[in-house]
C-alpha cells in the first residue's frame, strides 16, 4: 500500500477559482483567513494526514474494533492519534470562537477534511459526527446545553453522534418508536434501540453525546411528532466535571464490508431506569433540527466520495509507474517500460483523475456558496448562495459518491490481478467508498430530494439560474481562439441541452406522473452532476489557458488536458442519461412484480 500526499496545489487552486477564497477572506469574520494562513493549514494538516493518519489506516482496517461487555476499544494507534489530533487543534477548525473553535471559512475547513478522509476515513468519521451535532446544538440548543457541552465537543474531549436509525424505521423516520418520557426536572426518560450509530461507542473521548430521535407520550404520528434529545454516556454535573453513567450502552457492533477502524454501534437507551436526555429547542421539531447536522453530513460525506477517489487514483498511479508488465503496443525499442505506458491503464488512470478533479470541484464550489450564504454582508447575494447551496446539496452527496464507486474500481483494475489481494490496499478503498452512497440518505433519496423540493417545488428556478451561469462558461469556451477550448465548449453545449431537456420532462410530469418521475430521479441527479463537473472544470481550464505563459505551466496544461479528457470521455454520457429520465421511464415500471 502506498502512502498518501495531499494534492495542496489542486486543491488551492480549486478553492481559489471556483469557491472565491480571496474573497471569502474579506467577509465578517474570516478576515484572518489570510492566503499566507491558509497555505500554513493546508501544509501543516498534510504532514499530519500523511505521517500521523495514513500509517494507521490499513492496520485499523486489518484489525478493527473490539466490543465486549458493552464497551469499545479502538484499533491500535487509533487512541494517540486522536489526543494529538485534538492537542493540535484540528478538530475545531470550522467551530464557532464563542466555543473554543477557530471559526475559519468552511471552504478551508473543507479541504483540511478532504486530507482526514483520504488518509483515513475511519478515524475521520469520529470528527465529522462530532461536528454535526456541534453544529445542531449551536444552532438550536439553549445556552445552558450549549455550554454544558459544546467547549469540549469543539476540543474533541468529547465526542457526537447522531441517532437516527431504528431497526424497523431504516431510513422511514416516520417509524421512530423510541420514547421520551418527562421526569419533571426538565429532563426526559429515553428508552429505545438505535442501529447503525457510527462511533456510537469507543475509548478514545471521555464522554460521547448522543442526539437522540424520540417520541413524547403525546407527540402526533409520523414525522411531526420526533423531537431531539441531548444523551450524554456520562451525565454531566452543575461545574462541568463527569458524573455517574447514563443508562445506555452498545450492545454490539456492526461487522461490514468497509471502514472497520470505525465502530458501527447498536445503541439501547433505557434499558433499566431510563437513559437520562435533555430536550433540543422545541417538542416535536426533533427532524427540522437534525436536518441541520444531516445538511453538513450530506456534503462532508459527499466529500468522502471525492477523498477515497483521490486515494485510490493515488494508489493506482504508483503501482503503474512501478509495474513493469507486458511489451507496449507500437513500442519498438525493446525497452520493459511500466504498464502507465499502456494506454489502456493511461485511459483508466485519466478517467480516475478526470472525475476526481471534477467532484472535487463541485464539492469546494459548493463550499464557498455556503461561506457566502452564512457570511456576506449583502442578504441579495446570501439568498443566491443559499438557493444554490439547497440545489446542489444533494448532488455533491450522491454524484460524488456514485462517482467514487467507479474510480476505486478502477483502481484495482490497474492493479490487474494484485488488485484482488487485500495486501496491496486497492481492496480497501474500494470497500471503504461503497458505504458513501448509503450514508445519511442513499443516492435515491438524494435524488428524490434533487427532483421533489428542489426542481418541481419551486419551479425549476434555483436550477435554470444554473444553466445561464453554464451557458455563459460554454459561450466563453466555445468562442475562444484556442481550438482546445472550443472543444470542451461544444461537448459542454451538447451537455448543458440534455440537462434543459430532462429538467424541462420532469417539471412537465412530476406532479402528473410521480413514479416516472421518480423512475429517472437517479439519472436526473448524475446528469446534473456530471454537467456541473464539466462546467467547472471549464471555468478552471479557462483560468489556467490565461496562466500557461507564466510559473508552472505543467500544472496548468495538466488542467487543460483533464478538462478536455472530461468533455470527451464523460460529458457524452449525458445524452444518454437524459434519454434514461425522459424516455426511460416505462421500462422501469413495466415488469409485473410476479415476473421480478
Amino acid at each position: 500500500m502506498t502512502t498518501y500526499a495531499a494534492p495542496i496545489r489542486e486543491m488551492l487552486f480549486v478553492m481559489k477559482e471556483l469557491s472565491g477564497l480571496d474573497a471569502i477572506s474579506t467577509l465578517p469574520g474570516y478576515e484572518e483567513a489570510t492566503p499566507d494562513l491558509v497555505q500554513a493549514i493546508l501544509d501543516e494538516a498534510g504532514k499530519f494526514a500523511t505521517e500521523v493518519l495514513a500509517p494507521i489506516n490499513a492496520s485499523g482496517d486489518r484489525q478493527g474494533n473490539r466490543w465486549a461487555d458493552g464497551e469499545v476499544a479502538t484499533a491500535d494507534g487509533f487512541k494517540e492519534a486522536y489526543a494529538s489530533f485534538c492537542e493540535t487543534g484540528w478538530n475545531g477548525i470550522p467551530a464557532a470562537t464563542e466555543f473554543g473553535g477557530q471559526g475559519l471559512p468552511i471552504t478551508v475547513s473543507t479541504a483540511v477534511l478532504e486530507m482526514w478522509n483520504s488518509a483515513n476515513m475511519a478515524f475521520s468519521l469520529c470528527q465529522l459526527l462530532t461536528l454535526g451535532a456541534v453544529e445542531a446544538i449551536a444552532h438550536h440548543g439553549s445556552d445552558a446545553l450549549k455550554n454544558t457541552y459544546l467547549p469540549n465537543m469543539v476540543s474533541g474531549q468529547w465526542t457526537g453522534t447522531m441517532n437516527l436509525t431504528e431497526p424497523q424505521a431504516g431510513s422511514d423516520l416516520a417509524a421512530v418508536r423510541s420514547r421520551a418520557e418527562p421526569r419533571g426536572d426538565g429532563s426526559y426518560a429515553i428508552s429505545g434501540t438505535k442501529i447503525f450509530i457510527t462511533w456510537g461507542e469507543h475509548d478514545m473521548a471521555e464522554n460521547i453525546v448522543h442526539l437522540v430521535l424520540a417520541r413524547l407520550p403525546d407527540a402526533p404520528p409520523g414525522v411531526k411528532g420526533i423531537s431531539l434529545f441531548v444523551v450524554p454516556k456520562f451525565l454531566v454535573n452543575d461545574d462541568g466535571s463527569l458524573g455517574a453513567r447514563n443508562d445506555l450502552v452498545c450492545a454490539s457492533i456492526e461487522h461490514k464490508m468497509g471502514i472497520h477502524a470505525s465502530a458501527t454501534a447498536v445503541m439501547a437507551f433505557g434499558e433499566k431506569d431510563g437513559a437520562i436526555g435533555y430536550l433540543v429547542g422545541e417538542a416535536n421539531r426533533g427532524l427540522e433540527y437534525m436536518f441541520t447536522m444531516m445538511n453538513h453530513a450530506r456534503l462532508n460525506v459527499g466529500l468522502e466520495g471525492v477523498a477515497i477517489s483521490e486515494r485510490a487514483y493515488q494508489q493506482a498511479l504508483a503501482y503503474a509507474r512501478e509495474r513493469v508488465q507486458g511489451r507496449i503496443i507500437g513500442d519498438k525499442s525493446g525497452d520493459k517500460k511500466p504498464i502507465l505506458h499502456h494506454p489502456d491503464v493511461r485511459r483508466m488512470l485519466m478517467d480516475m483523475k478526470a472525475r476526481t478533479e471534477a467532484t472535487r470541484a463541485l464539492a469546494y464550489y459548493v463550499a464557498g456558496c455556503m461561506d457566502r450564504a452564512k457570511a456576506h454582508p449583502d442578504e441579495a447575494v446570501r439568498k443566491q448562495n443559499q438557493s444554490r447551496l439547497e440545489l446542489l446539496t444533494p448532488v455533491v452527496k450522491g454524484w460524488c459518491t456514485e462517482v467514487a464507486q467507479g474510480v476505486t474500481w478502477n483502481g484495482i483494475q490497474v492493479h490487474g490481478g494484485m488488485g484482488f489481494i487485500e495486501e496491496t490496499g486497492a481492496c480497501q478503498h474500494m470497500r471503504d467508498a461503497r458505504i458513501t452512497t448509503i450514508y445519511e440518505g442513499t443516492t435515491a433519496i438524494q435524488a428524490n430530494d434533487l427532483i421533489g423540493r428542489k426542481i418541481a417545488r419551486e419551479g425549476g428556478h434555483a436550477m435554470q439560474a444554473l444553466i445561464g451561469e453554464l451557458k455563459a462558461t460554454q459561450e466563453s469556451l466555445a468562442g475562444h481562439a484556442d481550438g482546445g477550448l472550443q472543444k470542451i465548449g461544444q461537448s459542454l453545449a451538447r451537455a448543458i441541452t440534455a440537462l434543459e431537456q430532462a429538467t424541462a420532462w420532469l417539471l412537465a410530469h412530476y406532479d402528473s406522473h410521480p413514479q416516472q418521475a421518480a423512475a429517472g430521479a437517479v439519472p436526473y441527479l448524475k446528469l446534473t452532476g456530471n454537467v456541473a463537473g464539466g462546467w467547472l472544470l471549464g471555468r478552471l481550464a479557462l483560468v489556467a489557458h490565461q496562466r500557461m505563459g507564466g510559473g508552472d505551466a505543467e500544472f496548468h496544461g495538466a488542467r487543460l488536458v483533464v478538462a478536455r479528457y472530461f468533455a470527451e470521455h464523460v460529458l457524452p454520457e449525458t445524452a444518454a442519461l437524459r434519454d434514461a429520465v425522459v424516455d426511460g421511464a416505462e421500462s422501469v415500471l413495466a415488469l409485473p412484480e410476479g415476473l421480478f
